[in-house]
């Protein structure tokens, strides 16, 4: 299969960080309706069932190399092991709109991991956006979460909220990485297969600790509407957006593709005010500012990149 036009790659990625922006922000109620091991098996497991068909090996898809293997462990590890972990148990210790400017510093993240592992140039301003980004964080973890406000942490204890913004931080490494190890598989194998393959796993990784805490959580208080939304973030989580990250990817070099991540943080804040009704203070919507500036710097493409590109 040809791989797709810059616009359809560009609306690929963009549609792919939107929606995973979105069930960053919806994860906040999984979390705090299922212990995060189980709910992350239950998405692979969910996800896994979705992709059966896209399992089988195409008969002209070459046998997987060892270096293939080892990409495809390390994908899985840490764009879907490690991400979600550090992503589920974040979320449900601060706010939906703190993971939102958090989640900010990825362009900035895949640039760096771009130009030490991928050997990709990286001018001055991506440095100069590196620093907003951890300004944009730093200004955030100075905001107080209020309790009982709709935007506060879900723990009582307001050091939580600081472990929660430390693990959202990794959560941003993890995902960085999954963008420069996905580039890499690119050249290799298909997006569904890509897809199929690293939630396979991710399942076999989460097994131990979801059948442990499977067999004595009561299945029975959780209600109709949390059922809804776990199948509703399984498919995107583990379907739609590796499908769409990966078949975006197959078109757009590693550190360009950092620019639609912009999509993540603007979409889980939308979601945090909208759906969950948390709100946007002076002191988050600055460290917003200055992380979009952050965006702006180290992921727009300089004129020759573009002449080359073109």
């Amino acid at each position: 299969m040809n791989p797709p036009s810059r616009t359809v790659a560009y609306g690929c990625l963009a549609l792919s960080m939107a929606l995973v922006g979105g069930y960053v922000a919806l994860s906040k109620p999984l979390a705090a309706a299922l212990p995060v091991f189980l709910l992350a098996w239950l998405r692979f497991g969910i996800g896994g069932i979705a992709m059966a068909r896209w399992l089988k090996k195409p008969a002209a898809e070459a046998p997987l190399a060892l270096r293939t293997r080892r990409l495809l462990f390390l994908e899985s590890f840490l764009g879907n092991f490690l991400f979600t972990i550090c992503m589920l148990l974040g979320v449900s210790m601060t706010s939906a709109v703190s993971a939102g400017v958090i989640m900010s510093a990825i362009p900035a993240a895949v640039a760096v991991m771009s130009w030490i592992f991928l050997r990709e140039r990286i001018a001055l301003r991506v440095w100069l956006g590196a620093a907003c980004a951890v300004a944009g964080i730093a200004l955030l973890s100075l905001v107080k979460h209020p309790a009982g406000h709709g935007g506060a942490a879900l723990s009582s204890t307001p050091g939580h909220a600081w472990l929660g913004n430390l693990l959202l931080v990794g959560a941003v490494l993890c995902e960085a990485s999954y963008a420069v190890i996905g580039k890499q598989l690119t050249g290799a194998l298909s997006p569904k297969r890509i897809a199929a393959l690293i939630n396979l796993w991710g399942f076999a990784l989460m097994t131990p600790m979801g059948l442990y805490l499977a067999t004595w959580f009561d299945f029975r208080s959780v209600h109709g509407g949390v059922w809804g939304l776990l199948v509703f973030y399984a498919l995107a989580a583990s379907v739609w957006t590796v499908w769409l990250w990966m078949t975006g990817l197959r078109s757009v070099p590693a550190a360009q593709s950092g620019v639609f991540t912009v999509m993540l943080p603007i979409s889980a804040a939308l979601v945090g005010v909208v759906a969950l009704g948390e709100s946007l203070s002076g002191a988050q919507m600055a460290a917003f500012a200055v992380a979009l500036v952050g965006i702006v710097l180290a992921t727009l493409p300089t004129r020759n990149a573009t002449q080359q590109t073109a």
